[in-house]
């Protein structure tokens, strides 16, 4: 019982008090109305619960009438009117607009050149309003030029007249830093190269904090690798060393698909398939190893292996050698090999010029017009320009664009011709929200020669060209193709899509020139063992009616490990 009534008693004790409780008001005025009206203008707090709140506010009042100008402003009184109000007056005095601000001939003018200002012999002016953000911009800069330690005052503050205040600008330097050690923590064999040539950071260069930051955000288009914290400074009387916080990532990827589909001729169900490897990063240079093995529906085999050297002997040059094989059926056998030099110019851009050479023999005993034993010699230029998103595993390349330009000669026998071949492939993602994105993507390439034969001609088709068509069913020796998907993510880890494509391809050996299109849907799911992706696409020519019997069914899983 006696407990009961010591919290009755508290309860009313807090009640109270809350009901006695009173916010107090602020009115503030200045020596006429236009400065009354000058208050009213800066939106000042009018309620508060207590007096060192409502004080604290006057202050603060006095010091933005500082910084616009109001330099003479000062507190007069602040007296109580009644229980809740309280009054504040003010002195404003005259506006300053401008202070002029002299430096010494030692001071870099160029500081200047981003600052709205006028300019005087020894004098800038400003905005008084903009001082303080111009000393901030000042300061930023110096530190940019290697003193991050530097320090800007204004001294010997004196009044020009009505509307302008003098000051002396003062710059107290220290010494001039520059990165001195670079240490990587946490993914320690992290390769050199990509430090001073893909993020180009390097020891002797002047110490930059804002710049290493923007640098180190590169690591975003590095895929075996991403920083795990913001870099960090370690100053010492004689030395600047800069730390950076990195941890491997897996990029191994693993892809394969299984395809199936009605066979036209035998009305039977045939399956095709394919498998991917890349080997990314695993000696810790950077390289890439791929593996690619495709048999398909029209007894056709490929088998590819390249190699992708970056930053060779820590330089911004790389190389990339390949062996391609293809065979078709029992008719002929395609041997392409191909060496090239990349310059990597940053992390976005890169140029190579190399050499390709094909060899080409015929299987079969029968003489035939279109197919024959050849050589095929090219010199090449190529550009690549990559935007990756690695941060997203959906989707980890927003802009993609490559396009390779060759010169050469093809022999047959003891007769050669000259030839020029071009490619092009690009695809690009238009991120209009967090949930719907649009896919484009077009390839192209073109074998200009004066002759053709059937075993070097483009050969496309399938779930990586246009969809809806058997792969590698299409020869040409021109041909262009537009995939186009509408994206909706359902989650983090699952998305749906369609599946629009259109393709023009001419052959010149068979004098025809045709319309494709390939319509579906599919959708990719991100499982602990990858990307799982399923496509349903059926394929029709300009002057062909849609069947349903003729659609394909593609299903891949991409790995990564």
């Amino acid at each position: 019982m006696r407990n009961r009534i010591f919290l009755f008693l508290t309860i009313i004790s807090v009640f109270a008090n809350w009901a006695h409780a009173q916010v107090i008001r602020l009115e503030v005025t200045a020596e006429n109305t236009e400065k009354t009206n000058v208050l009213d203008s800066i939106g000042y707090k009018p309620r508060f619960d207590n007096y060192k709140q409502l004080q604290e506010e006057v202050f603060n009042i006095k010091e933005q009438l500082s910084k616009q100008g109001y330099i003479d402003t000062r507190i007069n009184a602040i007296s109580k009117q009644n229980d809740s109000t309280y009054h504040a007056a003010l002195f404003l005095g005259t506006k300053i607009n401008t202070v002029r601000i002299y430096y010494t001939s030692d001071f870099d003018t160029k500081l200047l050149d981003d600052i709205k200002h006028q300019n005087g012999a020894d004098y800038y002016d400003i905005a008084i309003q903009n001082l303080e953000s111009v000393l901030s911009h000042l300061n930023g800069k110096l530190a940019e030029q290697g003193d991050p330690f530097s320090t800007l005052q204004l001294i010997d503050l004196q009044k020009l007249n009505s509307d302008t205040l003098t000051a002396q600008l003062e710059v107290v330097s220290n010494k001039k830093r520059q990165i001195d050690k670079i240490i990587v923590k946490g993914y320690e064999k992290f390769p050199n190269a990509y430090l001073n040539h893909f993020l180009k950071l390097r020891t002797n260069q002047t110490f930059n904090l804002n710049k290493i930051k923007t640098k180190t955000m590169l690591f975003d288009n590095i895929r075996f690798a991403k920083t795990i914290k913001d870099p960090e400074v370690l100053f010492t009387n004689d030395s600047t060393s800069l730390y950076i916080y990195v941890e491997k990532v897996r990029s191994n990827n693993f892809d394969g698909f299984l395809g199936f589909g009605t066979n036209e001729d035998t009305n039977k169900i045939e399956f095709d398939g394919y498998l991917d490897l890349k080997l990314i990063n695993n000696l810790n240079y950077g390289e890439t190893i791929n593996l690619y093995y495709k048999s398909d529906e029209s007894d056709q085999q490929t088998f590819e292996v390249d190699a992708d050297l970056p930053y060779l002997f820590s330089t911004p040059i790389g190389a990339q050698v390949g062996l391609r094989l293809f065979k078709k059926d029992s008719t002929f056998l395609n041997a392409n090999q191909y060496a090239k030099l990349n310059y990597l110019i940053n992390a976005e851009h890169k140029v190579g010029l190399g050499i390709t050479t094909t060899n080409s023999t015929y299987l079969l005993e029968e003489t035939s017009l279109t197919l024959s034993d050849y050589k095929t010699t090219h010199y090449t230029l190529n550009y690549t320009y990559s935007k990756p998103q690695y941060a997203d595993p959906l989707f980890p390349i927003n802009f993609w664009f490559d396009f390779t330009a060759g010169f050469g000669d093809r022999t047959i026998s003891n007769s050669s011709e000259d030839q020029q071949m071009f490619t092009m492939e690009t695809h690009k993602i238009f991120n209009l929200n967090n949930k719907n994105s649009i896919f484009t993507k077009l390839k192209a390439a073109m074998l200009n020669s004066d002759q053709y034969l059937d075993n070097e001609l483009f050969r496309f088709g399938g779930i990586n060209s246009i969809r809806g068509f058997e792969e590698n069913s299409l020869v040409a020796n021109l041909y262009g193709v537009i995939n186009t998907e509408y994206r909706y993510r359902l989650s983090n880890t699952l998305y749906v899509h369609s599946v629009l494509d259109a393709a023009y391809f001419e052959n010149q050996l068979t004098d025809s020139k045709e319309k494709l299109f390939g319509f579906g849907f599919g959708l990719g799911l991100l499982t602990n063992a990858g990307l799982f992706k399923l496509n349903y696409s059926s394929g029709k020519t300009e002057n062909q009616t849609f069947k349903l019997s003729d659609s394909k069914v593609h299903l891949s899983l991409t790995a990564t490990f």
